[in-house]
């Protein structure tokens, strides 16, 4: 640990960061307390991140805290994955034992991949949730050890970071809530350019309240004197003082430089540039020890001592002699493992380096190289293939390198680290030509399962000869997985460009397929058009996995996008050609899709039976892509027809599986099926608590989804301004190819609602249009288009008799019309709201009849929707109250939907429930206030009937004025109407905008139709 080392500090003094360390303080209390904290040090180069840093470990060590620290490993111009996590892991592994092993138990075989010690790593991840599972469990592990004491994780020097550190560190930063830990991270502010890697990480986690950032300055001329007279055991003379901190600037390490060479008399150091400066000591040194740290820069930012020795290539005892001086010149430090050795300071490896000749630095590698292949032990095994593969490319050594980089590419693969091996894969490829053909020949290809067909299509063949499309393949699906999809589809794009589809057609076949996949991801299309060439390639070809993969991704979308009587044949042919090649994962995700597509027609239970036993397969054999569909289908199937107490049932399981293998995405389409079942059973405060943690760190159509949840919530309790808000993310997060219908359609639905609420009745009925317009699919929809078309008609009812709306309304009605009857009613779900859909359709004609609405409140009642039946019982009460006078028939309705209303927080019906009451001059209990909404009308009831102008304090005359308004008229108009002056008519118009709460003239009339302000009184029935 960093304290162990903190003697061998050349300043004796620790001057200039009491306010750093207070806040370094405050922070571990507030994690003793079981708050966890995160802190991103940053300062330039020599500016004493790592002496603030053990000074805090160690006065956490004598707090009793935990502490470990890592440090992010250069070796040339690469870094090692996960290689400060695993370091901190090793440490509390050495100090815990047992305790970190049963923290890690039941997932050990996962954690194995930063934490060898552990045991045997899983078998290769075949998903693209095998990153984030890994991510979830190192964020348990972590809240697991930090029960029962206080931890602190250090990791140094982020700047030289590799992008799976990057992504496992932000994880961390955002998904470690229980916990008493923290995780603080230093880094070089000087070095982060502006297109440094660091600078997007540092930018996200400066939205996270969580993350502090604490900025180190340079010292004051005061502090530079405390610190020189420390290093000089002395009050140093003034002049010296202003001599050394105007060459050093105030930063801490060029201070001790300049201070040790005044103290061992090179004084005229001080006038020297800064580089000559570090390397003033390192040229004192005898011949040796110049030689052997050297050897040691170039070896990487820590080096063990056995592969030191052997780069060498000097007797022991000459090797321990140098690195004696070394080291007694303060240049190098033995390393916090004790087996090797590391530079006091970064900058001055950087100027040993940048002091070699460039054939010297090729040598030094090469030996490095050949050290390492002769004795593989001299390092440790996981930073083995990358130190090994660095050494061969740096050496310039084309022939040994592939294959180096291959191995060190398939390692990273194999822990989850796609973005450095994407990175190695393209130096291979860079590699590839300077490699002679007989040599490239017995290269083998050890792609991952899924990457290319000789792997994923049969099995026997998986040590086939390496060919250069081979990369490609392999760095297309890294670049996926890593979230690169840019840069896969360009890699995809020149492997169609190189592959001869006549001769390789499955090859092909495979490029398109993963075109398809990217397209997608990258919202540039639906991957229709790919899929349908994939499958040109393979149709009348032998059986192969790719084959099965196409028909089964091509079904897959079908459902999704466009169902046909051809859709379920093609599932079945899937699942058959895959059995066939024994593509087990194949199989099992075109089995999730038929057992869909057969509750889509009708065989729900059929259906339903059978994705509850492939949940349970794919738990059992690790199919994680498989797993997550079937939880997440199967959830979306209950609640599509009815089931919808099941499916919650059914969601929280899948949400404990998807939170346990660390899948955002997969957390995120759960959350809204879920959010989607609680609302249908009138848990709104439940689905809502959802929404608020479900949106992190998600991106894309999981973010879409959200989005829409949002607004839906925000538009049943009457806040439009935040529905239309999460409505534009939603779009957002769409992209320009928009969404499927299963979340276009609903997107639809929502704006068309805002718009209407809004008083934009125009822009509902051309966002209605639109929407039928799009001809989105149906079967497997039906739910979905029930719900649009309620609101569609109900739009249309609501604006009847506004200025302009009355043309064009009847040919809207009747493609209303038209639709449903396209629409199955299988389910007693859709049946409810085709009779809803009904009766909103002859309120829309001015049909309305009370028993239209019975019938949708009889078809809702038995189903646990509450809304939907109070919403049909307020219209039943509206029109009975309407056509025959039933008032005690309609004063029960309005009763039962007010408390429902009320108990939901639904404002905007219990506001339409409150008003159609006081017109009728019905006395509605007041009921207990339940739902976050229902605070916000909680209203008094009247002694006597309120008029509804009267409950919005309009005067006679201000209610003339909105008749008026309500007709179209201007203020001219309204003027002359009723003898006033056009000025008079202007101030009434601002005085019942306000009263109404309304933005516009629009809005105003909208609410004056939808509330009856400005038609006759019904009158109390005896």
């Amino acid at each position: 640990m960093l304290s162990s080392v903190q003697t061998q500090s050349v300043s004796p003094v620790f001057v200039g960061r009491a306010r750093e360390l207070k806040a370094l303080g405050a922070a571990l209390a507030r994690a003793h307390a079981g708050e966890p904290q995160a802190l991103l040090v940053g300062g330039e180069a020599g500016v004493g991140k790592t002496r603030l840093l053990e000074e805090f470990c160690a006065a956490a060590g004598a707090a009793g805290a935990t502490t470990a620290v890592g440090g992010c490993v250069e070796i040339g111009a690469d870094g090692l994955p996960y290689q400060p996590i695993s370091t901190a892991l090793r440490v509390l592994y050495r100090s815990l034992g047992d305790e970190l092993a049963r923290a890690a138990a039941g997932f050990e075989d996962e954690l194995a991949r930063i934490l060898p010690e552990l045991g045997e790593a899983g078998r290769e991840g075949r998903d693209e949730f095998g990153r984030a599972r890994l991510f979830e469990l190192t964020a348990r592990l972590i809240e697991r050890l930090s029960a029962d004491r206080t931890l602190v994780l250090a990791f140094e020097d982020l700047h030289w970071s590799d992008r799976s550190t990057r992504e496992l560190l932000a994880h961390l930063f955002r998904a470690v809530h229980r916990a008493r830990v923290v995780i603080v991270a230093t880094y070089r502010t000087d070095d982060i350019h502006r297109r440094h890697p660091l600078r997007p990480f540092l930018a996200e986690l400066d939205r996270l309240r969580t993350a502090q950032r604490i900025e180190l300055s340079r010292l004051s001329c005061d502090e530079v004197r405390r610190q020189m007279a420390g290093i000089l055991q002395g009050e140093p003379d003034r002049s010296l003082v202003d001599r050394v901190f105007k060459r050093s600037e105030g930063n801490p390490f060029f201070v001790e430089e300049l201070s040790c060479n005044i103290r061992e008399g090179c004084d005229s150091g001080i006038s020297e540039s800064l580089r000559d400066v570090l390397l003033v000591r390192v040229e004192a040194l005898p011949e040796d020890a110049q030689r052997i740290v050297r050897v040691a820069a170039e070896g990487g930012s820590q080096v063990g001592h056995a592969l030191l020795a052997a780069v060498a290539a000097m007797p022991d005892d000459e090797v321990n002699e140098a690195l004696r001086a070394a080291v007694g010149a303060n240049i190098l430090l033995p390393s916090d493992d004790g087996d090797g050795y590391r530079f006091r300071h970064a900058l001055v490896r950087e100027a040993v380096v940048d002091d070699l000749l460039p054939g010297e630095r090729s040598r030094i590698n090469r030996r490095y190289a050949e050290a390492l292949e002769a004795e593989p032990g001299l390092v440790c095994a996981p930073e083995r293939a990358a130190r090994l593969a660095s050494y061969w490319y740096h050496a310039h050594d084309a022939s040994k390198g592939l294959p180096a980089v291959l191995e060190a590419a398939a390692q990273a693969r194999r822990r989850h680290a796609f973005a450095e091996q994407l990175k190695l894969l393209e130096r291979a490829m860079e590699l590839w030509d300077d490699v002679p053909e007989e040599e490239r020949r017995e290269l083998r290809n050890t792609g991952s399962a899924e990457s290319y067909p000789p792997c994923g299509c049969h099995k026997e063949t998986a040590d086939l000869q390496l060919h250069y499309l081979d990369l490609l393949a392999q760095a297309a699906v890294a670049a996926r997985l890593s979230d690169s999809r840019d840069r896969g589809y360009t890699l995809v794009k020149r492997a169609l460009k190189l592959v001869d589809c006549r001769r390789d057609p499955v090859r092909a076949a495979w490029f398109w397929l993963e075109r398809s996949r990217l397209v997608i991801g990258l919202g540039r299309g639906d991957g229709c058009e790919e899929l349908a060439r994939a499958e040109e390639l393979v149709s009348g070809l032998p059986p192969s996995g790719v084959h099965a993969d196409v028909l089964a991704q091509q079904a897959g979308w079908e459902m999704c996008y466009a169902p046909s009587d051809e859709t379920i044949p093609k599932a079945e042919r899937a699942v058959e050609l895959a059995r066939l090649v024994q593509a087990e994962d194949v199989e099992l995700n075109a089995r999730v899709t038929l057992a869909t597509l057969r509750v889509n027609a009708g065989e729900e239970q059929l259906g339903i039976t059978e994705l509850y036993e492939l949940r349970e397969r794919a738990e059992r054999i690790g199919a994680t892509r498989a797993l997550t569909r079937a939880h997440g289908n199967l959830v979306h199937a209950l609640e599509q027809i009815g089931r919808s107490a099941e499916a919650v049932q059914a969601a929280k399981t899948g949400l404990a599986v998807a939170q346990r293998r660390g899948s955002r995405s997969s957390t995120a389409f759960l959350s809204s099926n879920l959010f989607d079942a609680l609302m249908s059973l009138g848990e709104w405060d439940a689905a809502d608590a959802l929404l608020g943690t479900a949106s992190e760190g998600i991106k894309g159509g999981a973010l879409a989804a959200i989005e829409l949840r949002a607004a839906q919530m925000a538009l049943l309790r009457g806040d439009h301004e935040r529905a239309a808000e999460r409505l534009a993310g939603c779009r957002g997060a769409f992209g320009p190819a928009g969404g499927e219908p299963q979340h276009a359609i609903p997107l639809a639905e929502a704006e068309i609602a805002v718009a209407a609420a809004r008083g934009r009745h125009a822009e509902a009925r051309a966002r209605l249009v639109e929407a039928l317009d799009a001809g989105l699919a149906t079967l497997g929809h039906e739910s979905y288009w029930w719900h649009l078309l309620a609101r569609g008609a109900a739009t249309e009812a609501d604006a009847r008799g506004l200025p302009g709306m009355d043309e064009g309304r009847y040919e809207v009605l009747d493609r209303l019309a038209r639709t449903a009857r396209s629409l199955a009613c299988v389910a007693p779900v859709w049946e409810a709201w085709s009779k809803h859909f009904t009766a909103e359709l002859a309120r829309a004609r001015g049909e309305s009849q009370p028993r239209h609405w019975a019938e949708a409140a009889g078809a809702f009642e038995p189903l646990e929707r509450p809304y939907q039946l109070a919403q049909t019982r307020f219209r039943w009460a509206e029109s009975l109250l309407a056509r025959t006078g039933a008032r005690e028939e309609a004063e029960e309705l309005l009763a039962q939907a007010h408390e429902t209303a009320a108990r939901l927080g639904a404002r905007p019906l219990r506001e339409q429930i409150v008003l159609l009451a006081e017109r009728a001059r019905i006395r509605l209990a007041p009921p207990a206030p339940s739902g976050k909404g229902a605070e916000i009308i909680d209203m008094p009831e009247p002694a006597d009937a309120v008029d509804p102008a009267d409950s919005f304090g309009l005067t006679p005359r201000e209610r003339d004025v909105l008749r008026l308004v309500a007709a179209g008229r201007t203020n001219r108009g309204i003027a002359e109407e009723l003898f006033i002056s056009p000025k008079t008519a202007s101030v009434h118009v601002s005085n019942i905008l306000a009263k109404l709460g309304v933005s516009g003239r629009g809005e105003a009339a909208a609410v004056a139709h939808r509330l009856r302000l400005v038609t006759e009184r019904a009158e109390p029935v005896a």
